[in-house]
């Protein structure tokens, strides 16, 4: 086995790493990570020595991912015949299945990933791994067997999208092939070791009719924001870290029509559009020199070229909010993009310091004025006490009065409570305010009843 192969090399780092993958003795729970005796960690090390030792990993490497994994479990079956240890059927499953993981998954939190409950796996080094399951944060006993083992995961993850995480660039995005969203940051920046936090999207993108399901928005709520969309109304999506922002984008963009061409732009590519006609854009990082850095604000300015009918920007956080509410004024109706912020009036807020970012010498009012006449609805999603995300306001610029951006609230969520399981209950209510984009949504064929908007309780929650 010819170690100088450059891509025998890979593979054999590949599965060199199972050997560091083995948690300690007692450290797994029944349901994802059943404990395993010393002498059946002995043997799981041992099937690995063996099965580096035969397999060529030049003539493995050549097959198709699909058949070569056939091929390892095929090795790694024959390896435990031949083995003379008595292995139960749950035994020898178990020690097939942490092998296939280490080599061609993320090792310890491989099994969590495939667990549809977890929508969020936060490795704060190679000890303490804390998962949130229905909303609510919990520690699972998974462990990496070192700091060393969790760095060469998170570089399997970062290579695999060609970005770097090293001590000159010790923070990074990425993501995964099912599209959730990777963040990464290592020493000397994480004092206590490599840090890793995945945000997982289900394999079934969630619609609106999910939220509906949840409590999360009430039907009134959902036809206005279903009829925005179609009216092709400009929408900024804002809430705070978790609070479901990038979902809420996904639901919503699930009604711009098919006919439609849409440039999606983000850090890290993670949202699902359905549509046909979508070309997605990702920003790059600079390489090692320095140089090649594609910033959101390049990307932005790029698709305004791309013939666009509507641009989705993941998430504003600097100097391209100005290139997107550009685009919003100039004729890209129906634009979407996120941002960090409580409530809508902080998001209006933020947006003047992003503009400001730029450097443009431009008034106070200029700015405002740009913001109203480019941003026709906020929409404000929190996560609440207990976990559960809900649409908490959606609320309507009216223009500027006095040098000062003029919202309404059109509908809200009142929280009154917490129950005994720590769940926040409360109200969803429409305020009576009509909104002045109501001509769009009729111009764009929707049957819109004038008590939509009456003043009223819609729904407890």
């Amino acid at each position: 086995m010819a170690s100088s192969h450059p891509i025998g090399s890979e593979w054999r780092q590949q599965t060199h790493e199972v050997a560091a993958t083995v948690p300690s003795p007692g450290t797994g729970p029944q349901s994802m990570q059943p404990e395993m005796s010393r002498s059946l960690e002995e043997l799981q090390l041992r099937i690995h020595r063996k099965l580096v030792e035969r397999l060529k990993p030049e003539d493995i490497l050549k097959l198709p991912e699909a058949i070569r994994r056939a091929e390892i479990r095929s090795a790694i079956e024959r390896l435990l015949d031949s083995d003379r240890e008595n292995l139960n059927l749950m035994e020898r499953k178990e020690i097939l299945d942490r092998l296939l993981d280490d080599i061609f998954g993320l090792g310890p939190i491989e099994r969590l990933l495939k667990d549809p409950h977890i929508t969020d796996i936060l490795v704060n080094g190679a000890n303490q791994v804390y998962v949130e399951r229905h909303g609510r944060l919990e520690e699972v006993p998974v462990q990496f067997r070192d700091n060393e083992h969790l760095l060469e995961v998170i570089l399997r993850i970062v290579a695999r999208v060609g970005r770097r995480v090293d001590e000159a660039s010790p923070m990074v995005d990425a993501r995964l092939p099912d599209g959730s969203r990777v963040n990464a940051i290592i020493p000397p920046l994480s004092l206590r070791g490599p840090t890793l936090s995945i945000r997982r999207f289900g394999v079934r993108p969630l619609r609106l009719h999910d939220l509906l399901e949840r409590h999360s928005v009430t039907p009134e709520m959902a036809l206005v924001l279903e009829s925005a969309v179609k009216a092709r109304l400009n929408l900024l999506v804002s809430g705070g870290t978790g609070s479901g922002k990038t979902t809420l984008l996904n639901i919503l963009s699930a009604f711009i029509p098919h006919e439609e061409r849409i440039v999606t732009i983000e850090d890290a590519a993670e949202l699902q559009l359905q549509q046909r006609h979508v070309v997605q854009l990702e920003s790059r990082p600079p390489n090692v020199e320095g140089k090649g850095e594609v910033t959101i604000r390049d990307l932005v300015r790029n698709s305004l070229r791309m013939r666009p009918n509507r641009i989705v920007v993941g998430e504003c956080r600097g100097s391209e909010a100005l290139d997107m509410l550009q685009a919003m004024n100039t004729g890209h109706e129906g634009s979407m993009t996120t941002l960090h912020a409580n409530s809508p009036r902080d998001a209006l807020f933020r947006l003047e310091n992003m503009l400001l970012m730029t450097g443009l010498e431009m008034p106070l009012k200029a700015i405002r004025q740009q913001i109203a006449s480019a941003i026709n609805v906020i929409v404000q999603v929190d996560r609440m006490p207990g976990g559960a995300r809900r649409i908490t306001s959606i609320s309507e610029l009216v223009g500027l009065e006095s040098d000062v951006i003029q919202l309404q609230e059109l509908f809200l969520y009142k929280p009154q409570g917490v129950d005994p399981t720590g769940k926040t209950f409360g109200t969803f209510e429409a305020t009576g305010v009509h909104p002045h984009f109501s001509p769009k949504l009729k111009a764009a064929g929707a049957a819109l009843d004038a008590t939509l908007f009456a003043p009223r309780v819609l729904m407890r929650a």
